[in-house]
């Protein structure tokens, strides 16, 4: 099952795109022998004046037909990382050619997008800068296929 961070608004070059990176690279070796990957970012340039409602049909743009998507909002479920890894493991098995998981803009999510994916996750109740989001969830993406991989990085 290929996997897509699909995200409103540009990373510029600097240390969060080399951190994002480097876990997107780390998912691929891993996620290989897993049936996950490759992992890719797609990024959709925000437009001034056209809000969530436009975001999110750029967004929708990004995903691939027959994708699971998964939305980040600070109003979804609190996963742990092994749930996380259920959750990609259950749409891999499922037979889902790709899984999307989307980071909207400034404003957040379209409360419609939102109502029409498969998952809703939440990276804590606070509200974290979106640069920060990719990271925390390439590396939550990385640390799910170690956990299926059965490799050390994660520790219970």
């Amino acid at each position: 099952m290929r996997l897509r961070i699909c995200a409103v608004g540009r990373l510029r070059v600097g240390p969060e795109r080399n951190l994002i990176e480097d876990y997107v690279a780390r998912f691929d070796r891993t996620g290989r022998q897993l049936g996950l990957g490759p992992l890719t970012v797609h990024e959709v340039e925000a437009r001034k004046g056209g809000g969530m409602t436009a975001e999110a049909d750029l967004l929708r743009r990004v995903v691939p037909d027959g994708a699971a998507v998964c939305v980040l909002d600070e109003r979804g479920r609190s996963l742990t990382s092994p749930q996380l890894a259920d959750l990609l493991a259950g749409w891999r098995d499922a037979g889902r050619p790709e899984a999307a998981l989307l980071i909207g803009g400034a404003d957040g999510i379209d409360p419609a997008l939102r109502r029409a994916a498969d998952a809703v996750l939440s990276l804590g109740p606070m509200v974290w800068p979106h640069m920060l989001v990719r990271a925390m969830l390439s590396e939550q993406l990385y640390r799910a296929a170690s956990i299926l991989a059965g490799t050390p990085y994660h520790r219970d």
